[in-house]
Order: structure tokens, then C-alpha cells, then sequence
């Protein structure tokens, strides 16, 4: 007989799935480039953008410290957080991971992370945090439907 995992079962880990979409954004701009110029003051956005999702980032990392949780999902969660970046979105480093990938190539002149972003969002739905939701529900019950019903997946 198997041993019970305590850990959500993701199908790929986050920021793994972060960076294939950013390589992809990368190459189709080389290998798709489109005519389009990029204003400064898109770029100007862009770059917010990633600034704005790398404190989410550090955001998170913050609060899972201090509650002395995992960041890991292949690891066992403590504890469900709530507070911080979590009070505006159960998922507030996917958030930064997606305001990134739109907001890098932004900055360096393609429109093509506006295009893939979506479809960031729809794998991370798919082969992450629907694992997550479930295994947290199991683990937690109704402290995390509760929050569920409180607080949005993405914003």
C-alpha cells in the first residue's frame, strides 16, 4: 500500500511553468516578429509590471515565513495564509508570474507576453492550483472554503 502524500499533487512546479512561457514569448519574438513599435510609454508599464509582480513575489515569500509554512508545492503545508498579499488574492505569486510575462516584454519592445499571458493563466488553473485548492480543502476543510469564498483566485 502507498503512503499517503501530504502535498498537493501540481503537475508541473510554478515558476518551471513561469519560465517555459517567458522562453516562448522569447521565441516567437525572434522567430515571429511583429512590426508593431512598442511606445515608451508601454515600456515605461512593462517595466512596473515587473516590479509590481516581483513584490508579490517577495510579498508571498514574506508571509509564508512568517507563518512558517512551505513555499514548495511538493512539500506539506502547515498552515493556511491569509493575511498580506493574501488578503487580496489566494494567488498572488502566479499574479506576479503573469504580470511579468506580460510586463518583460513590454520592456523590451514586443507585444507577444500580452498574448501568451492568458494562456499562462489557463495552465496555471489546470495543472497547478486546481491540485492545490483540493489538497488544501482536504487538509483544512472548511478554514480554507471559507477563505476560498473570501478571498478571489486571482484578484
Amino acid at each position: 500500500m502507498a503512503a499517503h502524500k501530504d502535498h498537493a499533487e501540481v503537475k508541473i512546479h510554478p515558476p518551471v511553468l513561469a519560465l517555459i512561457y517567458l522562453v516562448i514569448v522569447y521565441l516567437v519574438k525572434r522567430y515571429i516578429p511583429i512590426s508593431l513599435v512598442v511606445p515608451d510609454v508601454l515600456r515605461n508599464i512593462g517595466i512596473t509590471l515587473v516590479v509590481i509582480g516581483i513584490m508579490l513575489g517577495f510579498g508571498v515569500v514574506w508571509e509564508f515565513g512568517k507563518s512558517r509554512t512551505t513555499l514548495n508545492p511538493h512539500g506539506s503545508v502547515t498552515s493556511i495564509v491569509t493575511s498580506g498579499v493574501f488578503r487580496f488574492s489566494r494567488n498572488p505569486i502566479y499574479l506576479g508570474f503573469v504580470l511579468m510575462l506580460i510586463g518583460f516584454p513590454l520592456y523590451t519592445g514586443t507585444y507577444w507576453g500580452l498574448f501568451f499571458a492568458p494562456l499562462l493563466v489557463i495552465s496555471f488553473n489546470e495543472l497547478v492550483i486546481q491540485y492545490e485548492e483540493a489538497y488544501l480543502e482536504k487538509k483544512f476543510g472548511d478554514e480554507y472554503t471559507s477563505f476560498k469564498s473570501r478571498v478571489r483566485r486571482w484578484l
